[in-house]
This record gives C-alpha cells, sequence and structure tokens, in this order.
C-alpha cells in the first residue's frame, strides 16, 4: 500500500535567534492574552513565526483582516530577504525536551491531503480523531489561501506499540545531521533536529508500509471490513482540515494533472507515536463565561440524572460557590466530556454564555470560581484506546483530549512553500 507520508521540501531559518522565532501553537492560550503579550516583548523586531501566524485570541478581533494581509505581507518579505534554507527532498527526525524532562521523538514530513478525510466515518488512511467543527474552517482558511508559506503545529500520531520506526532513529544520526538545536522560549523545553540519510528515509518508507498492511492491522484491532488507520489526528485537527479545504478549493479551478502537482496537495506534520512514554493524555476542560450559572446547571440536571454518590460518568463542576464531583447516571456519550459537550451545545444555543476550552485544573478552577463562570473538570481518557476507538466509533467528541500541557504543545519553527 502507498503510504500517505513523503520526504519535503522543509525550510529551516538560517541566522536567527531560533529562541525569538519559534513559538508555541496559535490555538494555546487562548483565554490568557497576557501570555501572548509576554511573546510579544521577547519576539520584538526579530525574524519570528509570530509574525507568518495568527493566534486564535486574535481571531475574533476587529483588525483581524490587517493582520492576516500583514502575516501575507511578512512571508513575502521573509522569502525575499533569503532567510530560509530549503532542505530539499528531506525529513526531519527532531527531539523535543519537554518541561518535565522527558524526551518526544518526532519525524517532519509531508502528508498526502488525497488520503485525509475529516468526515465523520470516513476510512481513510489519515482521519481525524475528534469531531471537526466546520464553523471553525472558513476563517482559518482566510489565513491559508494567500499564504506563500504553512508552518505546521500539526502532530500526528502511529500506533507503533514496538517503538520501532521514529524511536529507532536517534541510531542513525550523528552531530553532523543537526539542522536546529535551541531552547523554547516560555518554558517550552528544548528542540533538537536532524536532517535524515537516504538510507534512513527509505527504511521509515518501509516500515510504515508494514504498518499499513491491511492483514496485520485487521489481525492486530480485531476487525474485518474496515479502512486501515494508519495516521491518527493528535494536535492541529483543524489547521490539517483547513489545508484540505483549501486544496479543495483549488481543484476547482485546476486541471487534475495540475491540482495532483500542486504543493497545496501536501501538509507538513510531525509524526509522533502513541506509544512515546512523554506522550501523556489530559482532559480538555471546559469553562462558561458571562453566564447564568444557576440556570445552566438547573437545566443540566433536567438534561441527564444527576447524582453525587458515585454512580455514572464523573464530572466536576466548579463556580464560585461549588466545587464537586457529580455523576451522570444516563450519559449521550461514552465519555463524560462527550455527555457534557452534547448538553452545552444544546445549551448555548439559547442560553447567554462563551465557551473555551481549558488544559490544566488549576487554570480552569481559578476561571471557573469568578462571578458569572461555569467549570467542567474531566479524567483523562486512556491514550491507548485511541485507534481502536476511532476504527470502531468514528471521531470522539471536539476538545476531548489534550497530549501534554500548553507549553509542551508543538512550536512554530519549520516551515513549507505551499505556492
Amino acid at each position: 500500500m502507498k503510504v500517505p507520508f513523503k520526504r519535503g521540501n522543509i525550510l529551516i531559518p538560517k541566522n536567527v535567534d531560533m529562541e525569538k522565532w519559534s513559538v508555541v501553537a496559535c490555538d494555546q492560550y487562548t483565554s490568557e492574552p497576557e501570555y501572548w503579550k509576554e511573546v510579544q516583548n521577547i519576539v520584538g523586531d526579530a525574524p519570528s513565526t509570530l509574525n507568518l501566524t495568527l493566534p486564535e485570541i486574535y481571531l475574533e478581533e476587529s483588525d483581524v483582516e490587517e493582520r492576516i494581509k500583514k502575516i501575507n505581507s511578512n512571508m513575502e518579505e521573509y522569502l525575499n530577504n533569503d532567510l530560509f534554507i530549503e532542505l530539499k527532498d528531506s525529513m526531519i527526525y527532531l527531539e523535543r525536551t519537554q518541561a518535565d524532562g522527558k524526551v518526544r521523538e518526532g519525524l517532519m514530513g509531508i502528508v498526502d491531503l488525497e488520503d485525509y478525510s475529516y468526515e465523520k466515518g470516513s476510512q481513510t488512511l489519515i482521519r481525524a480523531t475528534e469531531k471537526t467543527v466546520i464553523e471553525r474552517i472558513p476563517p482559518r482558511v482566510k489565513v491559508r489561501e494567500n499564504a506563500l508559506l504553512e508552518l505546521p503545529h500539526i502532530m500526528i500520531l502511529i500506533d507503533d506499540e514496538k517503538k520501532d520506526i521514529i524511536e529507532s532513529l536517534k541510531e542513525q544520526v550523528t552531530e553532523n545531521d543537526t539542522v536546529y538545536d535551541f531552547e523554547l522560549m516560555q518554558n517550552g523545553g528544548h528542540i533538537k533536529g536532524y536532517k535524515l540519510s537516504e538510507s534512513s528515509m527509505d527504511e521509515v518508507d518501509s516500515k510504515l508500509e508494514k504498518l499499513a498492511d491491511k492483514d496485520y492491522f485487521e489481525s492486530k484491532y480485531s476487525v474485518t471490513d474496515k479502512g486501515v488507520l494508519l495516521f491518527a489526528m493528535g494536535d492541529g485537527n483543524h489547521s490539517l482540515a483547513t489545508a484540505k479545504a483549501c486544496y479543495e478549493n483549488l481543484k476547482n479551478t485546476m486541471s487534475e494533472e495540475e491540482y495532483l502537482n500542486n504543493p497545496a496537495r501536501y501538509a507538513l506534520v510531525e509524526l509522533v507515536n502513541l506509544h512515546s512514554s512523554a506522550l501523556e493524555f489530559e482532559a480538555i476542560n471546559r469553562v462558561i463565561f458571562d453566564t447564568d450559572k444557576d440556570k445552566l446547571l438547573e437545566e443540566l440536571q433536567r438534561y441527564y440524572v444527576i447524582n453525587k454518590n458515585g454512580n455514572g460518568q464523573k464530572v466536576r463542576v466548579i463556580t464560585d460557590s461549588i466545587n464537586e464531583d457529580w455523576f451522570i447516571e444516563n450519559p449521550k456519550s461514552n465519555i463524560a466530556v462527550g455527555s457534557i459537550q452534547i448538553f452545552l451545545d444544546e445549551y448555548l444555543k439559547d442560553n447567554k454564555g462563551k465557551i473555551d476550552y481549558i488544559h490544566g485544573e488549576d487554570v480552569t478552577t481559578e476561571l471557573a470560581s469568578k462571578k458569572g463562570n461555569v467549570g467542567f473538570i474531566f479524567d483523562a481518557m486512556e491514550k491507548g484506546d485511541l485507534f481502536k476507538t476511532v476504527i470502531l466509533d468514528g471521531a470522539l467528541p471536539r476538545k476531548t483530549f489534550s497530549m501534554g500541557h500548553a507549553n509542551d504543545k508543538r512550536y512554530y519553527l519549520e516551515a513549507r512553500r505551499i505556492k
């Protein structure tokens, strides 16, 4: 089977302060403007991916169109000023040392969007693990459609329990292969990347082919008549969905030969092994801001049968006057976060309140304890269940899990021309 992960033309900046260059994924710290102000202070006037991406905290600001135009002109300027080295037909093996000292290994390359779908029930080789919110795609298309470059925070998972594909690469690289090696800002840890040799990339290709073998897949997951799931989305689901939407739009303007040979057919991503010991699944909590907390909780208790004695799906409920575990006896999803999300989606259609998705119990508790807010804290799902659940049930409810703390997320670093 042809594997939809291959070598790409990867751009790395040269002669820049890499700590200022690399900033965290745009969908982090969306309720913490002070974080992004501090990033701006650190970067100053230096070349930075901050100038090439749009932190989502600004997505609903009145000047968003101007910001997008500025991003596009910054890309042009950086390319015209010869800011990058291009690694042709390459893969990069990387080691990310997280703030907790654990090392997460990854592999940069490009995926074929022809083999990806975010539609529910799709059987493609690359699949969404969480429900894709279609309304979230158009604003992101505006950022990407005229952009000359893509900068990924996308992490895609492989289920390699033998730890043979990515982890074995550390034995095949030397210091001479290093393409970057630096500390990341804002407690992001350290990152080091190595350009792989031809023979190492060939080995990656053949091992991924074995993982994609249909007989092997069916035996591993005890399934039949299911499409092979080779790559499951980890982080950046809406970014990859945006790349797909832009590519599909482009198809309407080109012949088949043109679009199949267009760089927009591919997206630059980092592959990570689900079984990496550095990869910890964390729950993503909910805070509803500026709502009628009493009405919301009364409606929740009408929507579900709720008890406080431990029978059912557990969720911790927090307001300025409550901090206690509630249990849902008649859930509408396999997991508590899904059941609460189903209720909130319906409740917020007709009632005031703005939802945000918060990483970390401390931040959730702090925000939820403010007047007019309600918070829900969940237990994390078992990461070993992810592939089997997606194969059998399709995508999970949106924002079900997060891979690690916000500061351990992928930082923007490598780039690629998409025009």
